[in-house]
């Protein structure tokens, strides 16, 4: 039996896949958690062969909490859902140890076959952004956005995507003042001055298209 953890701050997804993945005859779901700080702090009480969490939470997000928890185990099996699926967000993932990555707009049904794979100790991303890894890779240079914190790496591909301000405060759970603050040190650090120099970076990158 395969035990996953689901880590979202939305109780209706949680329970949307909850109910999905009971039905399959070899998985249950040993805990829910509502932020990465929660899913952190009884992580090592469930045991889960998988935790599925998403990256935009509140708090430190899934990506600061990805990288504590894999800090605390090495062996731990994490595969990411997200709404984003910027090519960038899925490298790194990656990077930080994650097993796994697949999209909410996915198909539904990969969000089992990517479970079975990662807790067989495969790696596993969704086809259409496993191609466009594929392709990043080829054109691969050292990254500026390395530099960048986790908070700051989400706004910067937010911004790059054409969202303003509020609509970025909305999806990360933060204040407008707080990404407004994120934005100043994302210019400061890349050495931007303005919103179409932040876009050509982010193109050349192959975070968004031309």
């Amino acid at each position: 039996m395969i035990r996953v953890y689901l880590v979202d701050d939305h109780a209706v997804v949680r329970a949307g896949f909850r109910s999905m993945l009971e039905a399959e005859a070899d998985i249950t779901v040993v805990g829910e958690a509502s932020s990465g700080v929660e899913a952190y702090s009884h992580y090592l009480d469930l045991q889960p062969d998988v935790v599925v969490t998403d990256i935009s939470m509140p708090g430190e997000g899934g990506l600061g909490f990805m990288r504590r928890l894999l800090k605390r185990d090495h062996n731990a099996r994490v595969l990411v859902m997200s709404m984003f699926d910027d090519v960038a967000f899925v490298k790194r993932a990656m990077e930080y140890g994650a097993m796994g990555y697949i999209s909410k707009s996915d198909d539904p049904g990969l969000l089992v076959q990517a479970i079975r794979s990662v807790a067989a100790g495969n790696t596993w991303v969704a086809p259409m952004l496993a191609q466009e890894m594929l392709r990043s890779m080829r054109s691969s240079e050292a990254s500026p956005q390395d530099l960048l914190t986790d908070r700051e790496f989400e706004v910067f591909v937010l911004l790059a995507s054409g969202k303003d301000a509020k609509e970025i405060a909305d999806i990360l759970h933060l204040s407008p003042k707080t990404v407004g603050t994120h934005q100043t040190r994302i210019y400061n650090k890349l050495r931007l001055n303005t919103g179409a120099e932040l876009a050509r970076l982010a193109i050349r990158l192959n975070i968004i298209n031309a």
